[in-house]
């Protein structure tokens, strides 16, 4: 019996701030390009976007993962679980499992390639924030975001988008490295890692189309993904797939989200297909990966919320400086006020459906919204990034809350701003990051939850 077996829901987080690249080079005298890229606030980190996008993904929960597997290069811990955090704040049970894949850009194959072999639905989250020394390449053509994807049969969900083919191909060869001491990533020359991977690529997209039984005529859309851009350019060039076809990978108006990149243009070609489509995906990373899919007629039926066309038509400017601030490049005077405490391990443990899943007496905040009652500015309070807005909520179910706003510059606020929960980081003390929840201007135009669909 034939099981089609593939996407059944997406999600795509991307970052509200967006820096300029042109205000780069009036500080480090490089060319800093052209368009803007994403960047993750100084409360958000790899863990936070990870949650942000599989929320999307879950959507209204139809159908609920037996595992997660959460890939990045820019993990919190090291010999702790990063996707325990995730885990707790999609209040999963128990009994679902929780992987990291760690390291590398070649992780979210890992990953993905680990859901695709199991019969059980299986949430994959990708995320990644980049780094680069100031007036670098990597800085420049970077950008950060998340994207999960849950994968599962047609038995459990309707499948959006089914995979007929799936090839791999491993080399050794040393283009880009980074130790794990160290933030930002050294280069090989640029020319030798194309050399490796454009064959490689070829080898790859001819290997997939003929699992599928297909010719590069039949491709609707090409995505190449992969940390080397020169290398992603010539290889979607040399596919022979017409340039029509070819995915725009986002680096003007987000810049390259790493791990994150496959599904991230994934999501981004599922928003515009239409049934009988076939997406491939190939990522350049250590190797090759291609994996062919074909959109099925339950597309026209999902609705992604927020898109991430809507979350790149948003998002509010950041200066250089503050950016450079934020990344941990450019250190200014801190607060005049005690840093924090660290966080207790089994305080947290006995408050973990509070402190993680925001659940209250009265249900869950987390799925909520609700709207500012009162605030105040606090210029005093300990933040990397003052001033520091703080509101009281009353939630739509009648539930009062002091909380934290992000997202937000203080003279947006008034009483009465809409607001929806984000999971963020309040700080890291002794290398434990303290997570908890904030709140954040309503900014898209759709309906927050499948009961408002139906109002």
């Amino acid at each position: 019996m034939y099981i089609v077996y593939g996407i059944q829901g997406w999600g795509t987080y991307v970052p509200y701030r967006r820096l300029d690249r042109s205000q780069i080079a009036s500080v480090t005298g490089t060319h800093g390009g052209s368009g803007t890229r994403a960047v993750a606030g100084y409360d958000e980190d790899a863990t936070t976007m990870g949650v942000e996008a599989a929320r999307r993904a879950l959507g209204n929960r139809a159908t609920t993962p037996a595992a997660v597997w959460f890939a990045t290069a820019a993990p919190t811990y090291l010999d702790r679980t990063n996707a325990t955090a995730l885990h707790a704040a999609l209040r999963l049970d128990p009994e679902v499992a929780a992987y990291d894949a760690l390291g590398s850009v070649r992780s979210a194959f890992g990953a993905l390639s680990a859901a695709l072999s199991v019969s059980t639905p299986t949430l994959v989250v990708t995320a990644d924030v980049r780094y680069g020394l100031p007036g670098s390449t990597d800085e420049t053509t970077a950008g950060d975001g998340a994207a999960a994807v849950l994968v599962g049969d047609a038995a459990s969900a309707p499948v959006l988008a089914e995979v007929i083919a799936r090839t791999s191909l491993t080399e050794e060869f040393v283009d880009r490295w980074r130790p794990p001491s160290r933030p930002t990533s050294q280069l090989w020359e640029e020319r030798f890692g194309e050399t490796r991977y454009v064959p490689l690529a070829r080898r790859a997209l001819k290997g997939v189309l003929e699992r599928a039984g297909l010719e590069t005529g039949d491709v609707s859309k090409l995505i190449v993904a992969g940390l080397h851009e020169r290398a992603c350019a010539a290889a979607a060039k040399q596919s022979g797939v017409p340039p029509e076809r070819i995915a725009d990978r986002l680096g003007s108006v987000v810049g390259n989200v790493g791990v994150a990149q496959p599904l991230l243009l994934l999501a981004s070609a599922l928003e515009s297909a239409r049934p009988g489509d076939v997406i491939v995906v190939v990522g350049l990373a250590d190797g090759a990966e291609a994996i062919a899919l074909r959109v099925t007629d339950a597309i026209t039926a999902y609705r992604p919320r927020p898109t991430l066309s809507a979350q790149i038509a948003g998002g509010a400017p950041i200066s250089y400086g503050r950016f450079l601030t934020w990344r941990g490049l450019l250190t200014v005077e801190p607060p005049r006020r005690p840093e924090p405490a660290r966080p207790s391990a089994s305080a947290a443990a006995r408050n973990a459906d509070w402190k993680f899943g925001l659940v209250g007496p009265a249900g869950v905040l987390a799925e909520q919204r609700g709207t500012v009652t009162t605030f105040t500015v606090d210029k005093l309070a300990y933040s990397p990034s003052p001033p520091v807005v703080f509101a009281v909520v009353d939630f739509d179910d009648g539930t009062r809350v002091p909380v934290e706003l992000t997202d937000v510059d203080a003279d947006e606020v008034t009483v009465g701003t809409r607001v929806e929960m984000t999971f963020r980081r309040l700080f890291v003390a002794d290398g434990i990051a303290n997570y908890f929840w904030k709140a954040r201007p309503v900014r898209e135009d759709t309906p927050h939850s499948a009961q408002e669909d139906s109002a």
